[in-house]
């Protein structure tokens, strides 16, 4: 009997491909005779291969029975006036510039090859939703992968039914909204920046969320126990919806990235030294840095706070662009913290670059991560049981950190509305009573999350929430290949 084929077009972006590509190993692991995978990789505007040569090299070379394909670049992509005023409109048509490529490659490799699958559909990150042309085109439906939180499904849903009732995008003194998929009204000052550009970044997600209907099923990055009021406005609130399943929490605990640094085991033996729950991590993602004054407040916080710390430090890109992780050289470290940061510190903090994440945040000496509010660190920190401070910087942060503090009650406020392009400065006072709070051990905050914990590990258990969702995926795919 031939496998069903089905073939995973990830974003290429740390938050966006990890996911996917572990949710697909875990297709195969769970489901292996009858399936096989094709991953497409597109290089990013921003990064060209970087990332994905930076994060799947380690899988392609490893045992994982995943296929992996460069696509080639568009030859032809030429931008629309309005793509230079929007970066999203400019990334959507640049994904459209690519769906030649992307039959070719799927009718070359999978289709009219020699291997024994048929295909059975196209799994599109929630970008490339787009692409479900293609699948039509070739006769096979498509599924979305959705990285985010089922709340900001429903925000992206909502947007075109907002529109076709008010028939105009957000402005940032909206004041609060009444969006279906949160428990509380959101301040339309910590909508994501996207929704506040109306040169093209709004109608770019608004469209997005009108295609994702087109879709027959829709996998979310979450589950059932933690995003209750969210996956039931997701059932009850919008017409004609294609399944919805939540597999989450999707992280692989056990993989370390190649680019966590060299230093990771020189890291995990000071964690080693350090008393259970004592130490406080802070890291703001694959994108997250700080200027200098920012960076001094910082420090200023943690001295005020008096609690142990490990400090993932990374260089600001020059000129804005990004250009792959970059740490900060030892000896250039004096330059940009406190006076005399390092030595008054040297008994209770490490500074460092890189850090292995998960690692980290699974080692019995950290108490409080304080992080950017990215949905893989979220899901993360509620598996090994660690609570948050919130400190959003971009993307959907702002939306995750509110859901987190005003929603669920299962983070620490220090911002829910920060955005890093605004240059605010957080001052130290603000980030030493954030700490201490989330460091307490009689925090409500902290027995919450650690109940969440234990429900992330019961939801991807047989007979969990998660477990009978991906089962219910893979029925699907099976009931619907051509």
């Amino acid at each position: 009997m031939k496998k069903a084929e089905l073939v995973f077009i990830p974003l290429a972006g740390a938050g966006h491909l990890v996911p996917e590509v572990e949710f697909a190993k875990q297709l195969l692991e769970r489901d292996d005779g009858r399936f096989s995978v094709t991953v497409l990789l597109m290089d990013s505007i921003f990064t060209g291969n970087f990332v994905t040569h930076t994060l799947y090299k380690p899988l392609a070379e490893s045992n994982t029975p995943i296929r992996f394909i460069n696509l080639p670049p568009p030859v032809d992509f030429s931008p629309s006036i309005d793509a230079h005023k929007s970066i999203e409109k400019y990334m959507v048509e640049f994904i459209d510039s690519h769906k030649t490529c992307v039959k070719e490659a799927i009718v070359k490799h999978v289709i009219s090859s020699s291997n024994s699958a048929t295909l059975a559909g196209l799994v599109l990150d929630m970008s490339y939703a787009s692409m479900i042309d293609v699948g039509n085109e070739l006769g096979v439906p498509s599924y979305l992968f959705f990285p985010s939180t089922a709340a900001f499904l429903g925000l992206m849903l909502y947007l075109p039914t907002r529109h076709d009732e008010v028939g105009r995008g957000f402005e940032e003194f909206d004041g609060e909204l009444m969006i279906p998929s949160y428990v509380n009204p959101v301040p339309s000052s910590g909508l994501p920046e996207v929704l506040l550009n109306n040169y093209g970044g709004y109608a770019t997600l608004m469209n997005l969320g009108r295609k994702f209907k087109e879709t027959k099923g829709i996998i979310v990055n979450t589950f059932q126990e933690l995003e209750s009021h969210a996956v039931k406005s997701l059932l009850n609130d919008f017409d004609h919806m294609p399944p919805i399943y939540t597999v989450g929490p999707v992280i692989d605990v056990k993989g370390r990235q190649s680019d966590e640094t060299e230093k990771a085991d020189e890291i995990m033996k000071w964690l080693d030294d350090q008393p259970d729950s004592s130490v406080v991590f802070l890291c703001f993602g694959s994108g997250g840095s700080f200027g200098e004054e920012q960076v001094k407040e910082i420090g200023f916080g943690l001295e005020q706070s008096g609690v142990r710390f490990l400090w993932s430090l990374r260089k600001p890109p020059p000129n804005g662009k990004f250009e792959g992780p970059s740490d900060y050289k030892s000896d250039n470290l004096q330059e940009i913290l406190p006076n005399g940061f390092l030595e008054r510190t040297k008994e209770k903090g490490l500074v460092c670059g890189r850090a292995p994440q998960k690692e980290v945040l699974a080692h019995k000496s950290v108490g409080g991560f304080v992080s950017h509010c990215g949905w893989n660190s979220i899901l993360e920190s509620f598996w090994f049981g660690i609570p948050i401070v919130t400190w959003p910087m971009y993307a959907e942060q702002q939306l995750n950190a509110f859901q987190m503090v005003k929603d669920l009650g299962l983070a620490v406020e220090l911002r829910v509305d920060y955005r890093i392009t605004d240059g605010e400065v957080v001052s130290g006072d603000e980030i030493a009573r954030a700490i201490k709070c989330v460091m307490e051990s009689d925090n409500e905050v902290r027995k919450k999350v650690k109940e969440m914990s234990e429900k992330s590990r019961l939801a991807v258990m047989e007979e969990g929430s998660s477990f009978a969702a991906f089962g219910r995926f893979i029925d699907d795919v099976l009931g619907n290949m051509p």
